[in-house]
Formats: structure tokens, sequence, C-alpha cells
């Protein structure tokens, strides 16, 4: 029982890490791209709340999919 926690731990683990490495990457280039060109502030900003509703998404069905392979 203890083993089948901690293999159904470490699988989220592993799925919601690498989304939010996405999304730290996705800031530091954002916060870089905003210091270059300031004035292009509504097209970096419009990228970037695609690309974060995508990796989310990733998240969230990583997240079911755990749920269904170790649900009982």
């Amino acid at each position: 029982m203890l083993a089948d926690t901690f293999i159904i731990l470490t699988v989220m683990f592993i799925a919601v890490m690498g989304p939010s490495v996405v999304v730290a990457i996705l800031g530091y280039a954002v916060i870089k791209a905003l210091s270059r060109n300031p004035s292009a502030a509504s097209k970096i900003f419009m990228g970037m709340a695609i690309m974060l509703v995508f990796v989310e998404a990733i998240a969230v069905v990583a997240i079911l999919i755990i749920f269904q392979m170790f649900g009982k």
C-alpha cells in the first residue's frame, strides 16, 4: 500500500514539474523580451497568455490521466 502511494506521488510530481518548469522558462523569456522592447508589450503578453493556457491544459490532462491510471 505504501509503495503504491509512493509511485502515484512520484508520477504526479513528474507530471506537474514539467509544466511548472515551462511556466518558469516562459516567465523568464517574457521579462527578457519586455526589457528589450517595452513597446511590444501587448503582443508579448498575448503570446504569453496563449502559451500559459496550453501549458496548464497539458498539466490538467496529465493529472487526469494519472487519476485514470491509478484510480481504484
